[in-house]
């Protein structure tokens, strides 16, 4: 190779990608986010049409956090293992993927609620399968100089997908399709159509990802040694338990800022219409002309801040190296906190765009800053299982989400929707004190690595 066009080797002895080449490698995150916007602005509809009744919502939507907590871990150690001849984390991007694709095709097809229900958790396993070992793969395939930027562009196309996916059903009303039409499990067509999409996106944006920039080549010493680990069950489950044990300072106190911030968003993406529905169309009942008018907005609305959060993703990226990944996250969402406490005063659409900006920023600062804070501190040779840990700090505030806000919704919120939408405003202001208390640390030289 010419030497004008040989590739910059960073220190750390990876080469530097261009803008584009990260963009590439991050194409994929495109199709898993699509899918996982779809989830967030649909599920509560699809289970209310099925007849499910709000308070019992939280525990239908119990398949992610679960999933993600038995699989992603798992995943990401055996990833961070794993020899093969297409690499240490495409196979599991691209059967993720794949089943994945499957999930998105069959779900507006439920006929019946424990269906939907049921498939949530095969959609979330797939999904879960693919995450973290693209997680890793940034890492793995990065400089830590360009760790904020390619994890930046993630939460760019996080942005970007979500967006899509929220105003998929709206854009389709758009172009003439009718928003009351449908299929016969009563889900709107529109919704059917959006999910069709998703199994198409899901599975070929990865492709892509791994064609344009697969993963950098293993020597024979690297491969040598992870051969030469042991395998199997136990030896995966005893190689969390040492990662457990020997988790970063910085990883342990970003915790309480993950768990007051995914407390909040759960609280936000399940109650969202129906909250909507009551403050704009003063209905509760799904087979009102009202509640379908709410999803709509739902779209709408996720669809802007989403789209915020991808432009976000991109201009934070100068403030973050300039004044810290936690000072910039911390902003963000107290700007997210203050909307979601006005958002149910607002009784006009239009004004709904406002809190909608602040939220937008934090949602581009939760899919990059903290992985800007992991990533620094965690030892590269276990970069798969500590992104599978982390997603642990998503899953089981969830979880506790999930689990205990059926028992405060009555007594607590008054069983108002709209009251669930103030709860996580004040929690996210909550997280934007605790990340400020985080420090940041880089990762102890282990001995024997590779």
């Amino acid at each position: 190779m010419n030497a004008a066009h040989r590739p910059e080797t960073t220190a750390s002895g990876k080469p530097r990608l261009s803008l584009w080449q990260i963009l590439n490698m991050n194409i994929g995150f495109f199709g898993i986010q699509f899918s996982f916007g779809l989830q967030q602005s649909n599920m509560s509809p699809i289970y209310k049409y099925l007849g499910a009744d709000e308070a019992s919502l939280p525990l239908l939507w119990l398949a992610g956090p679960l999933t993600g907590l038995l699989v992603q871990p798992l995943i990401g150690a055996m990833s961070d293992r794993t020899v093969s001849r297409w690499g240490r984390r495409t196979p599991y991007f691209l059967i993720g993927a794949l089943l994945c694709s499957l999930g998105l095709l069959l779900m507006p097809l439920s006929p019946t609620l424990w269906f939907a229900a049921g498939l949530l958790w095969i959609l979330d396993a797939a999904n879960n399968v693919t995450m973290e070992p693209y997680r890793a793969y940034v890492s793995d395939r990065l400089d830590e100089s360009q760790h904020a930027q390619g994890f930046l562009s993630q939460s760019a196309f996080t942005g970007l997908a979500q967006t899509l996916a929220y105003l998929s059903p709206s854009i389709m009303v758009w172009c003439g399709m009718d928003a009351n039409a449908l299929n016969a499990s009563g889900i709107p067509q529109v919704t059917v159509l959006a999910f069709l999409i998703g199994a198409a996106l899901s599975f070929t944006t990865v492709w892509w990802s791994v064609r344009r920039v697969p993963e950098l080549p293993m020597s024979e010493a690297e491969k040598a040694a992870l051969r030469a680990r042991p395998r199997g069950l136990a030896a995966t489950l005893a190689e969390i338990w040492t990662a457990l044990k020997e988790m970063p300072q910085t990883m342990r106190q970003l915790w309480w800022m993950k768990l007051l911030q995914w407390y909040a968003m759960m609280c936000y993406w399940i109650y969202i219409v129906p909250a909507l529905a009551q403050t704009l169309f003063g209905t509760s009942d799904a087979s009102a002309q009202g509640f379908r008018d709410a999803g709509l907005v739902n779209g709408q609305i996720g669809g802007f801040y989403n789209f915020v959060a991808f432009l976000a993703a991109f201009a934070m990226l100068p403030f973050t190296r300039r004044f810290g990944a936690q000072r910039v996250h911390a902003v963000c969402l107290s700007l997210a906190g203050i909307g979601l406490l006005a958002l149910p005063e607002l009784h006009s659409k239009a004004l709904l765009f406002i809190p909608m900006l602040g939220l937008g920023l934090a949602w581009a600062s939760i899919m990059g800053n903290p992985y800007v804070l992991l990533a620094g501190s965690i030892p590269p040779e276990r970069a798969g299982v500590y992104m599978g840990i982390f997603n642990m700090f998503i899953v089981i505030p969830m979880l506790i989400q999930m689990l205990t806000l059926p028992l405060i919704y009555g007594p607590w919120l008054q069983g108002r929707p709209e009251n669930v939408i103030r709860l996580a405003g004040v929690l996210l202001l909550g997280a934007a004190l605790a990340v400020l208390r985080v420090r940041s640390a880089r990762p102890p030289a282990r001995a024997g690595k590779t």
